[in-house]
């Protein structure tokens, strides 16, 4: 039996879009829900070791942006900047996803999982003013900057983003068919 939708088969293209939604989709509700979780269960700043010298859950609130760059700024001015910034972001992302071909899955959902990402901390900063981190990953006494789920997507987003414009085969112009003209 075919899906239906006002009497019409649904498309290939309406379950990529739907799939690509459900990734998007996912991202942010696994994000708020990691974090829900973290600021009813623990204090602001309490850290549990996870693994130890290595890994750790810790509560912090960053007001700033990725490795709490801007946090000394104004509240103001870090509500104008990053409500601006967001915007920004979330138009370019948006259209980005919508005029990649189709056929590219790998780039699609990879854009996918990086709006997920920031539509998650942008939700922290509309609702809190800052956003909430809580995976702690150090060696010893060296500490990378807490990040979430939002930050993971969007680095892992950015990551395959990379790969796969690096590799991505691209016709050759020599073979690409041009018209023949005859003296």
């Amino acid at each position: 039996m075919r899906a239906m939708c006002g009497g019409r088969p649904l498309s290939a293209s309406w379950f990529r879009n739907m799939a690509l939604g459900l990734v998007t989709g996912s991202i942010i509700l696994l994000d708020q829900l990691t974090k829900q979780q973290i600021m009813q269960t623990m204090r602001l700043h309490e850290s549990i070791p996870i693994i130890p010298n290595l890994f750790s859950l810790t509560y912090i609130r960053n007001p700033g942006a990725a490795f709490g760059l801007l946090a000394g700024s104004s509240n103001a001015f870090r509500m104008v900047f990053f409500g601006l910034t967001s915007i920004f972001a979330l138009g370019l992302l948006s259209t980005i996803l919508v005029r990649m071909p189709e056929q590219d899955w790998v780039g699609r959902v990879s854009v996918a999982g990086i709006l997920g990402g920031a539509i998650g901390n942008l939700i922290d900063r509309l609702r809190f003013g800052e956003v909430i981190d809580f995976l702690d990953v150090y060696v010893e006494s060296y500490h990378w900057p807490a990040f979430n789920v939002a930050d993971s997507a969007i680095t892992v987003g950015v990551i395959f983003l990379i790969i796969h414009f690096a590799f991505e085969k691209k016709p050759d112009p020599s073979t690409a068919s041009e018209p023949t003209s005859f003296p």
